[in-house]
């Protein structure tokens, strides 16, 4: 089958296109026809080398967890599923890990999964639609609504905003009824925010988003701030969080050894919230937003799977707003 192999870590040209044997089908497993895949930053992350990953997967490797398609083969224990049928991947493996980060992932035109991962997915819901979900989507919402407890009318501050994740996170909070500030790094980007449902937004390569925050709120700070950029950015997160606010957290896209400014904790009774992955449920309850209108997911664009070096390029050098989406 064909397939975006990265042959070792290291650079763009780590990742080519080639032929890599069909998974075969286990017991338990079903063999999914790949029809869309999203990139995340993990495939980013996988490329280069996970930090502190103790057992690399064996390469070539194929990235890719969010993946939708049809069935295509089932395994002999397996009920409940049937060929041909529209489905969404889970990309959380119990007992492995992720898919495309701990095993062979979705960039191809075939990928193997346990059938307990097997979502269906409605047929009013398109295969790019339903890959945008499970991972920046499902993240997001579990960071949010799980771990956060955000409110309505509550002040979020979302930074990389311009992201998947972090467009996730605007189309969230928006429909939980908060009073959103986004921050992104240009004047275009800021525009699609606002388009998205943001009501104030910051140019971070402009202007300062934790004074500017403080203006927004007269001088209250925000009740969550989502900070999943780390390092570069977290000390001034901590200066832009009201008394007895929340910061919010699910990873570090600049550094993980981010300076916290205690004093400001414990003055303003801060609390630091980290939140990983997501559960079944709530990619479920995407879907669900998705059928019903209530949630559509932000694709900047689809491209080829023979493309798969080019959108590694353009997510690394942040030129995309939302999703990228590659099909095989």
């Amino acid at each position: 089958m064909k397939a975006a192999l990265i042959t070792e870590n290291g650079s763009l040209d780590k990742v080519v296109i080639g032929e890599h044997p069909k998974p075969e089908v286990g017991a338990d497993d079903v063999i999914v026809k790949v029809k869309a895949v999203s990139l995340n930053h993990l495939d980013i992350f996988v490329r280069r080398g996970m930090p502190g990953q103790r057992k690399k997967p064996p390469f070539p490797h194929i990235s890719g967890g969010d993946v939708a398609g049809f069935i295509d083969t089932i395994g002999e224990n397996v009920e409940g599923l049937q060929v041909g049928e529209r489905v969404l991947i889970d990309p959380k493996i119990a007992g492995y890990g992720a898919l495309g980060e701990d095993l062979q992932g979705g960039l191809a035109e075939f990928v193997k999964v346990p059938a307990v991962n097997i979502i269906p997915l409605p047929e009013n819901i398109s295969f790019e639609d339903a890959a945008a979900l499970p991972i920046a989507y499902g993240t997001a919402w579990k960071m949010l609504i799980n771990r956060g407890e955000l409110k309505a009318n509550e002040t979020v501050l979302i930074l990389g905003a311009s992201g998947g994740v972090g467009n996730a996170l605007v189309q969230i909070a928006k429909i939980a009824g908060a009073n959103i500030i986004a921050a992104a790094g240009s004047e275009e980007k800021l525009e699609k925010l606002k388009e998205l449902g943001a009501d104030h937004v910051i140019n971070y390569n402009e202007e300062d988003f934790s004074r500017k925050t403080w203006q927004i709120t007269k001088k209250q700070g925000a009740d969550v701030v989502v900070d999943y950029t780390g390092e570069a950015t977290w000390p001034k997160s901590i200066l832009a969080t009201k008394k007895r606010g929340r910061i919010l957290t699910c990873g570090a896209t600049t550094g993980f050894n981010a300076v916290t400014d205690l004093r400001y904790v414990w003055k303003r009774e801060i609390s630091i919230i980290g939140s990983t992955s997501w559960e079944r449920r709530d990619l479920e309850i995407l879907l669900e937003l998705v059928e019903s209108g209530k949630l559509k997911p932000i694709i900047d664009r689809i491209l080829p799977l023979e493309e798969a070096r080019e959108a590694h390029r353009l997510m690394e050098e942040r030129e995309i707003f939302g999703k990228l989406i590659l099909q095989p």
